[in-house]
């Protein structure tokens, strides 16, 4: 087999092998196309009410943001003082522009947390109540395990040896092409 037949077989079985091999990622099941739904964890939040006012507080690590409005309108509260008592610990809410921000010790530990906030604003004043749930957190490794796609090695032994037969049978069809061309161009000669 000429050296240029021997590359054009070569290239045709890579250009056929290839896409069978190519690997799209972690979350490809190679079942049926429907897309790899997104995962993730909310914020942990709580909400506490009253006839004057709606407070949402949505913790991030050891910060906890708060949004105040006014529950005839919804309308943002500015300029508000809140004072706050999570799980026996007072603290006091710094306002940031439409929002308050609360800067905790240390990030709670899971389980439910009573929260009792004191909220004056203006001449309005109000004691709302409302629960944290902190939920434990994931495993680190869980997510990682779930998305993973590994091939065993009788898998990968399948795929070497089809991938081998296959090379042989083009290899064995190129040299019987040659063949039949030199024994065509040496019958016309």
């Amino acid at each position: 087999m000429k050296p240029s037949t021997f590359f054009h077989v070569l290239s045709l079985v890579a250009t056929l092998w290839l896409p069978m091999h190519a690997h799209a990622g972690p979350g490809h099941d190679h079942g049926d196309h429907a897309p790899a739904a997104v995962q993730g964890t909310a914020l942990p939040r709580f909400t506490a009410t009253s006839e004057l006012f709606e407070l949402v507080g949505v913790l991030n690590g050891k910060r906890l943001t708060l949004y105040l409005d006014r529950a005839a309108n919804n309308a943002p509260v500015a300029g508000a003082r809140i004072e706050l008592e999570i799980a026996g610990t007072k603290l006091q809410a710094t306002p940031r522009d439409d929002l308050y921000e609360v800067e905790l010790a240390n990030p709670p530990a899971p389980g439910v947390l009573p929260i009792t906030a004191t909220v004056t604003a203006g001449s309005d004043a109000d004691l709302l109540a409302g629960e944290l749930e902190v939920a434990a957190p994931a495993h680190p490794d869980a997510a990682a395990h779930a998305h993973a796609h590994a091939h065993s090695w009788k898998e990968s032994a399948g795929w070497a040896a089809g991938s081998i037969a296959g090379l042989m049978a083009l290899i064995f069809l190129g040299r019987r092409v040659a063949a039949s061309r030199h024994a065509r161009a040496g019958a016309s000669a």
